[in-house]
């Protein structure tokens, strides 16, 4: 009788067990109804009808990121200050006079604010015309194609004024990175990146998945150039890496190219007045270039897009930021070591590339100088040494070029440390040889220059218009480095 008791109530427990354990295992999650996205459907909004959990990542990059977490590229963060890369790095106001972004230069913030910065920035910013949307909207491929060579030309205002209303502030959105029938992901720029792949001889139907996981993001996250008219309007957009290989896009190449020809010299340099290309946020070049990270397999959304979990889905956090200010989980996915020691490693390669960088601008800023004293004395009637003059305006372009191409990049070189320091090192080399060969040709001319070249950097500083105030936080930052002092 006591047996059977026993069993009875074994059996009573294996019931309530299994009447309770449902109740216990994770939720699946809501199957999401079938959806269909109609062809060119811009709204993100009917694309997360159909990808709910992925549009819910990608609305947080409006959302500011924690502060402290990352000690270089701090963005937007949750004190709601844009930080001015001008106070920052002064030499950079002398050394962009005469540019837009020697008036306004931020860090950059979210995707979600691609636009909004645009139109919130100094004006001259967007002095190029509407080819300024060319990576800021998902519109811009079809104004490109309607418009034909007036989208490059016509005033900002104007194109952006063609985007739908409802749109005109939206940034990168689902259109620019996949395809509405299966998500899979797709080049939507074909007029630039397309183009810019085919120099390389790379055919772009051929990639493979973990190669269009960084070429998508290559759609916009490179340096290029616009060229110009005989009137300074803008005809077109490049990405400059003729004669470069995928996984080998020098510097040494991108420099070629743009100083190949005078109609890609965008402007004019206060300081020296030498017309001058421009090295605009070239991340996919210098991560492509045999990194360690490219050469092992890894994509850019393997670090800026880890999978992660919300609820039973795996996805691709779309919520597109730096490692470091996601706790360094994409680290982690391949590196053993603790999360502080994994940020440890990646703020020491970023302190000895800052290092580098800072002496690099602030060597090049004074070949600027010089040359701003050679051009007084001719103006005075002193005769300069040609050939030194040419010789000393080669290297200080090698010189201008490389610490631009680093300065512009937003990893602070941890993309790739040790091409971010060779070039960084040939930088100040170029600009020593530069600042040697107009040293001998000030001296031939019976010009005393003084050892120590007095920069004017509050001149540059504080001759910018407006100061920086953003949500009424006034950024004070110069030279937080002391380089100068110590230079």
């Amino acid at each position: 009788m006591k047996t059977r008791t026993n069993v009875l109530l074994a059996l009573l427990v294996m019931v309530v067990l299994i009447a309770v354990m449902p109740g216990c295992s994770p939720q699946k999650a809501e199957k999401v109804q079938p959806v269909k996205i109609a062809d060119n459907e811009y709204e993100p909004a009917n694309w997360g009808k159909a990808y709910p959990v992925n549009y819910e990542l990608w609305k947080k990059t409006e959302e500011p990121t924690p502060a402290g977490k990352s000690k270089y590229k701090r963005g937007f963060d949750a004190d709601r200050i844009t930080y001015d890369k001008l106070s920052e790095f002064p030499y950079m106001a002398l050394l962009f006079n005469g540019w837009g972004f020697g008036v306004e230069y931020n860090e950059p913030r979210g995707h979600a604010y691609m636009v909004i910065d645009q139109l919130e920035i100094d004006q001259s910013r967007v002095k190029a015309g509407g080819v300024c949307l060319s990576c800021k909207t998902p519109y811009a491929p079809k104004m490109e194609k309607e418009m034909g060579a007036d989208y490059y030309g016509k005033p900002y205002a104007e194109v952006h004024a063609m985007i739908p209303e409802q749109h005109r502030k939206m940034g990168v959105a689902c259109i620019d990175c996949h395809d509405n029938k299966d998500l899979s992901l797709k080049i939507s720029r074909e007029f630039t990146l397309v183009k810019a792949l085919k120099d390389m001889g790379v055919d772009p139907q051929k990639l493979s998945r973990q190669e269009m996981r960084s070429i998508v993001c290559a759609q916009c996250h490179v340096t290029y150039n616009i060229p110009k008219d005989k009137d300074m309007r803008s005809v077109g957009l490049f990405f400059p890496w003729q004669g470069s290989t995928l996984g080998n896009i020098s510097v040494e190449n991108v420099i070629k190219k743009i100083r190949s020809d005078p109609a890609y010299g965008e402007w004019k340099q206060s300081v020296t007045g030498f017309k001058l290309a421009f090295i605009r946020h070239p991340e996919f070049e210098l991560f492509s270039n045999n990194s360690v990270h490219w050469k092992a397999g890894a994509a850019c959304a393997d670090c800026h897009m880890p999978y992660t979990k919300v609820g039973s889905s795996k996805v691709s956090d779309h919520r597109v930021t730096s490692p470091m200010k996601n706790d360094m989980k994409a680290c982690m996915q391949c590196h053993s070591e603790s999360v502080d020691w994994l940020r440890n490693q990646v703020i020491a390669i970023q302190d000895r590339t800052a290092s580098l960088m800072v002496r690099a601008g602030y060597a090049t800023a004074t070949v600027a100088k010089l040359f701003e004293k050679v051009h007084a004395a001719q103006q005075a009637g002193k005769k300069i040494d040609t050939a030194l003059y040419d010789k000393a305006k080669d290297y200080y372009e090698e010189a201008f070029y490389r610490a631009s191409y680093i300065g512009a990049e937003n990893s602070m070189g941890f993309h790739n440390p040790t091409e971010a320091q060779r070039n960084l090192g040939d930088a100040i080399s170029f600009a020593g040889k530069a600042e040697g060969f107009l040293r001998q040709a000030l001296a031939k001319a019976g010009i005393d220059t003084p050892v120590t070249v007095n920069l004017e950097l509050d001149k540059y500083l504080d001759g910018r218009g407006k100061k920086k105030l953003v949500f009424n936080k006034k950024v004070e930052l110069k030279d937080p480095y002391g380089v100068q002092d110590r230079l």
